[in-house]
C-alpha cells in the first residue's frame, strides 16, 4: 500500500482531512498525518516534523495555496511519486515545480478517488 502523508491534517472530524487520513486507513495505507494543529485522528498522531528518511509515495494536499508556500522546500526534499492537490488546494506554481521534478501531479479529491478504487 501507498505511504500518505495528509498535508494539513486537522483533529476536528467535520475536516476533509480528517475523513482522508481515516479513510485511507481503512483503506489498508499507512498514513503520517502533518499539521500544524496538535490532536489525534483515531490512532493517528497528528506529526509536526517527519523523519527526512521517510520514504512517502503519495502527498495529499488539504491547505490551500498559499499556506502551501511554506513547505514547498519541505514537500519536494522528500520526494514524493505524486502529489493530489484536493479541491481548494489546488496550486499551479507548486505543481509545475512538482512536475519538473518529475512528481506525479494529480487534482482531484482523495476520498472519491478511494471509493472509486483508483487511488
Amino acid at each position: 500500500m501507498k505511504q500518505t502523508l495528509v498535508l494539513g491534517a486537522s483533529p476536528n472530524e467535520n475536516r476533509f482531512s480528517y475523513k482522508a487520513v481515516v479513510l485511507l486507513s481503512e483503506y489498508g495505507h499507512k498514513v503520517l498525518p502533518f499539521g500544524n494543529k496538535k490532536g489525534r485522528i483515531k490512532e493517528h498522531e497528528i506529526l509536526s516534523q517527519i523523519n527526512p528518511a521517510e520514504k512517502v509515495h503519495t502527498i495529499t494536499m488539504y491547505l490551500g495555496a498559499e499556506r502551501q508556500k511554506a513547505y514547498y522546500d519541505f514537500i519536494l526534499s522528500i520526494k514524493p511519486k505524486r502529489i493530489i492537490f484536493n479541491p481548494g488546494a489546488e496550486n499551479s506554481e507548486l505543481a509545475n515545480l512538482a512536475a519538473e521534478q518529475g512528481i506525479e501531479v494529480v487534482e482531484n479529491c482523495t476520498l472519491v478517488m478511494l471509493q472509486q478504487g483508483i487511488y
